[in-house]
């Protein structure tokens, strides 16, 4: 059995479907993972100011993650060993170690120099935490998570030969280990060291991230070493490219600081409530963009280095086709049973009824940008696998300062004008409870994204004529598709609304549940009635992938032998 496990681990998977579905399961597997995890630190804390501070702690260290340990990010790095692989050129195992030395020395450097420096970094990005216990223990929390950096960053360079060498299982395994870290804290480490014995699991999930790949690793011998001997010509060339992927990164994370900030001067819990819907958002996104972004990426990168313009072009095609085929229905489903949502997964122990209504009345905002977020995703990849990270840069600054500003300029008008107000607080159903401001947060957010897709997509159509004209029909299929499913959905809820008692959670699960489920049905219907492409594709990759046409083991691993 033992030997099976490690078998199926260490597999090698070829087909972009194939490879997105087994992301995709394992995607799911975290992120419930994930949603059970916030479960607890709902029970436990509910939209507190603990909770807000535990969320506020991982901003700056995430910035250091995205500006610095992103210098040498799966998405730069592998496009530089497929070329060399491709082309056989020798000092492969060389240029690895220089690269691997220059990160981790420059990480380490910037996060001991970021811990002395935390008072006054931790006072100036976070305005409205002015009690000193508070921000002392935001000083604190955000000082030990200055390991995660340190420790993903690793993770994300063994992830590129695992990645490279197809071994997705191996790949996809590191973030279930460090979701159940994070349980196993709040569980086991709270009860002791308080939110502090939280974070104390996050750490250990990070160390977990990087162990799990390391024995594959070796076996390849490609284990990254220090070295005095750094080629720097070659790791110049992997940071001039990088450098606009990186400020591209940064100036996502710089989003979530100035949102976090907006968020610490409006009502107490506001950081937590747009925390867990845009955890609970990251769910969908997960499984089909990044899903399909990471299992396309590695061929991507092949074919741009074999000189295959064509079928780098038609992979690209085909994964937009799936996300799209996706995302529209699930949104159009967040959006009417985003109540049920987040009251079962949520709802228990400190979380109330007035958080579960501003939390769900986020999650529908912010699904709304679930398809733009997908295919964001893929055409930033895309262009990285060409090599080309500038064009990426330039669009994600205009967006980012449209999504830093649209939070600010949407509170003062959310303020001062009831109309708006009074329009936002019907249209969500959370009128009369406090705290209805935070909803701004997240608009402003999917206002930047939309702009974001709208720039990239049109930038795209530029550089590889007939984008559009090749999913347009499955775009057309997909929204209509979702609408009519989200419609049967809503009447579900109110045929079951008589059904079930909705005082209890198990009755609120099965509305939502069966509702769902009609909705769902509904949409498969629609799709089957267009003879949509997508989904004969869908159940040809799940036919496929039961039979194991397609999951091949191209060598022995080392452990079996």
């Amino acid at each position: 059995m033992v030997k099976k496990i490690f078998k199926l681990f260490h597999s090698e998977v070829n087909g972009m479907h194939q490879a997105a579905a087994i992301l995709g399961l394992f995607t799911l597997m975290s992120q419930v993972l994930a949603l059970f995890r916030d479960r607890i630190l709902a029970s436990y804390f509910g939209a507190t100011h603990s909770l807000d501070l535990y969320y506020a702690s991982f901003r700056i260290p995430d910035f250091i993650f995205a500006s610095v340990a992103s210098l040498v990010s799966i998405s730069v790095l592998i496009p530089f060993l497929s070329d060399r692989i491709e082309n056989k050129k020798d000092g492969t195992k060389k240029f690895l170690d220089s690269v691997f030395t220059v990160f981790f020395l420059a990480i380490v450097v910037v996060a001991v120099i970021v811990f002395f420096l935390m008072p006054y970094i931790a006072k100036f990005v976070f305005p409205g935490i002015t009690n000193p216990d508070s921000l002392s223990q935001v000083i604190l929390l955000s000082r030990i998570l200055l390991l995660q950096p340190i420790c993903l960053g690793v993770s994300n360079m063994l992830g590129v030969i695992t990645q490279i060498k197809k071994r997705f299982f191996l790949y996809a395994i590191s973030p279930i280990l460090y979701n159940l870290s994070i349980i196993f804290g709040i569980i086991f480490l709270y009860p002791f060291f308080g939110i502090t014995g939280v974070v104390y699991g996050v750490v250990i999930g990070g160390f977990l991230h990087f162990i799990i790949q390391i024995p594959f690793v070796i076996r390849q011998g490609m284990l990254p070493r220090l070295t005095f001997k750094i080629d720097f010509k070659e790791v110049w060339k992997v940071v001039k490219i990088s450098i606009p992927r990186t400020l591209t990164l940064s100036t996502t994370t710089l989003e979530q600081i100035f949102i976090t900030a907006f968020a610490s001067t409006l009502t107490v819990g506001s950081i937590t409530i747009f925390s867990f819907a845009y955890n609970l958002q990251s769910v969908p996104l997960a499984i089909v963009g990044i899903s399909y972004t990471l299992a396309a990426f590695p061929t991507l990168s092949s074919c741009f280095a074999k000189g295959q313009k064509d079928e780098f072009m038609r992979h690209i095609v085909t994964a937009a086709r799936h996300i799209i085929f996706w995302s529209f229905p699930i949104t159009a489903l967040f959006i009417v049973l985003r109540a049920q949502i987040v009251r079962v997964i949520l709802g228990s122990g400190s979380f109330n009824w007035q958080d579960t209504r501003l939390t769900a009345a986020c999650l529908a905002i912010f699904t709304i940008s679930l398809f733009a977020q997908s295919l964001k995703l893929l055409f930033i990849r895309s262009y990285y696998a060409a090599g080309k990270t500038k064009k990426p840069l330039f669009i994600n600054l205009i967006s980012s300062t449209i999504t830093i500003l649209s939070p600010f300029i949407l509170l003062q008008v959310f303020v001062s004008s009831e109309t708006f107000r009074v329009f936002f607080e019907s249209l969500f159903k959370v009128s009369g409870i406090a705290g209805t401001e935070v909803m701004m947060l997240p608009l402003g957010y999917t206002i930047g994204t939309l702009v974001n897709l709208l720039m990239l997509w049109t930038l795209f159509e530029r550089d590889f004529k007939g984008f559009t004209k090749k999913t347009a029909m499955v775009l057309v299929h997909s929204l209509g598709a979702g609408v009519i499913g989200a419609f049967f959905a809503y009447v579900g809820l109110n045929i079951f609304a008589s059904v079930f008692s909705l005082s209890t959670a198990m009755g609120i699960f099965l509305q939502g549940f069966c509702a769902g489920i009609m909705g769902i049905i509904v949409t498969i219907l629609i799709y089957m009635l267009l003879d949509t492409k997508e989904l004969g594709e869908v159940w040809g990759a799940i036919a496929s992938k039961v039979n194991r046409n397609n999951l091949i083991v191209s060598e022995p691993d080392t452990i079996e032998g």
